[in-house]
């Protein structure tokens, strides 16, 4: 079977990270690969079937394979993704995912497609050469946070990332002013010891896969970061495939009635989306500031969150007097919501993010200002890319040592980004402007993927030891 432009159809398994962000990145690439005619054997999470079966735009070369996660001590019944968990227990997802390797390597050898993608199951690599599979690491990050977190340009060990080091670029990096804050560096500092299951930290697992691997294959265009990766392949020597910009396509199903009834109430363009992911659990005093910045601003707003770990309902999170005070123009609501959906809404016009490499990708093909309000150390690097050298948005100020922000900055940053006259502003609206329309770029996406699969067909056998 031939697929689009005569290419040799191909069969790719992929594995992601159970976590919704990793899960629904490698599954937009799936529809981009099936829609050239390639076969996709997709292993996700039993439970998650439903929830991803409107995003599978192609079930007749898409096959979700669902894998049910054994019982770990310590890990709640029946939990298979990082959203069941709270943030201390993610690593237990990893330990689960870890003793289902004899399963996925079952799977390997019933399938035997011709390349199995995958981020963080650093023993991949070892299953694929075992049935003569090829591996891709996929990330679900910006090239930007690779080429500034790779211990080779910095000299240093995988398991010595320090404060001080991180603080900063590492030498020569191409733009100077992206760059994490002290919290930041230390967070990153932290995580880079804490174990991720089976012994192992994440920058130990991730030190692994990039070395077993075949080949790194980042969701992004030379034309957005193109010096990023010049100076990654300086740094790395290891295939690196950029996909092109995978814009998602949108679900098949409709906006919920009440949330698209809710939005039709107000003019276009005048409206505050506010979501953070669904691994973002703030505290419930950061909580309460980021929905009272909100208030503060006088400006419709629909807020998708969860809930601080510390609270069982909304109730109990929420102001005292907030949902009186908002009545009319203020929706929270906590769980899972429709996001491409909400962001093409007419009335939507200002986006407040945690800049998750997925969340961007949908925010910067939409009219939506972005606000950025990272939580995690490569949204972090993501933010002060789109700030700092895209300058597309505008960051909330936090502090440098701790991290905190006030309602008075996220309701400076949303009154400014929605504010026409204000010079920044006007700089952001021109810049996503132009990179919204090169993104939507008739061919773009089709040249990328065809370069994609015509590298991916390029790569040498692997060393099957």
């Amino acid at each position: 079977m031939m697929s689009e432009g005569n290419e040799k159809s191909l069969h790719i398994a992929m594995c992601p990270w159970f976590a919704f962000g990793h899960i629904t990145s490698f599954l937009h690439l799936a529809n981009k690969l099936a829609e050239r005619n390639h076969k996709i054997s997709f292993l996700v999470p039993s439970k998650s079937e439903p929830q991803l079966s409107s995003h599978n735009h192609h079930p007749h070369l898409i096959t979700f394979i669902p894998i049910t996660l054994p019982d770990v001590v310590g890990l709640p019944k029946g939990a298979q993704t990082t959203a069941d968990v709270p943030a201390i227990a993610r690593p237990l997802i990893m330990t689960a995912m870890d003793l289902s390797q004899d399963t996925i390597d079952a799977h390997l050898g019933r399938l035997k497609p011709d390349f199995i993608f995958f981020d963080f199951t650093e023993w991949v690599p070892r299953l694929a050469r075992k049935h003569h599979v090829k591996s891709v690491f996929y990330a679900t990050v910006y090239v930007v946070t690779i080429a500034y977190l790779t211990p080779h340009a910095r000299n240093l060990p995988i398991n010595c990332l320090s404060e001080e080091e991180m603080v900063n670029p590492p030498p020569d990096f191409p733009v100077p002013s992206v760059k994490l804050k002290p919290q930041e560096a230390r967070s990153l500092s932290n995580a880079s010891e804490a174990k991720f299951g089976g012994g192992m930290s994440l920058f130990e697992r991730l030190a692994v896969a990039f070395q077993e691997c075949d080949a790194i294959c980042v969701k992004s265009c030379k034309e957005m970061e193109g010096p990023y990766c010049d100076y990654f392949q300086k740094h790395y020597s290891k295939p690196l495939l950029l996909a092109g910009p995978v814009i998602p396509e949108l679900p098949t199903t409709k906006l919920d009635k009440s949330i698209d009834s809710w939005l039709n109430g107000f003019h276009k363009d005048s409206a505050i989306y506010c979501a953070l992911g669904s691994e973002c659990f703030l505290r419930k005093d950061q909580f309460q500031e980021l929905v009272l910045g909100l208030e503060l601003t006088g400006i419709p707003f629909l807020a998708a969150l969860k809930l601080p770990t510390d609270c069982e309902t909304l109730e109990s999170a929420l102001p005292e007097g907030f949902a009186d005070r908002t009545k009319g123009y203020g929706m929270v609501l906590v769980g899972w919501v429709q996001q491409q959906l909400i962001l093409q809404h007419t009335s939507v016009g200002c986006f407040l993010t945690h800049c998750g490499a997925g969340s961007l990708s949908e925010a910067m093909v939409s009219d939506c200002q972005l606000v950025m309000l990272p939580q995690a150390v490569d949204q972090s690097i993501n933010a002060r890319m789109m700030s700092q050298d895209l300058r597309l948005g505008v960051e909330v100020e936090k502090g440098d040592d701790d991290g905190f922000f006030t309602r008075e900055a996220v309701c400076k940053a949303v009154k400014t980004v929605m504010n026409p006259e204000n010079k920044v502003a006007r700089t952001a609206r021109a810049n996503h402007a132009k990179w919204r329309d090169f993104l939507l770029t008739e061919g773009l996406e089709e040249s990328y993927i065809s370069g994609f699969v015509h590298s991916l067909q390029k790569l040498p056998e692997s060393d099957m030891k």
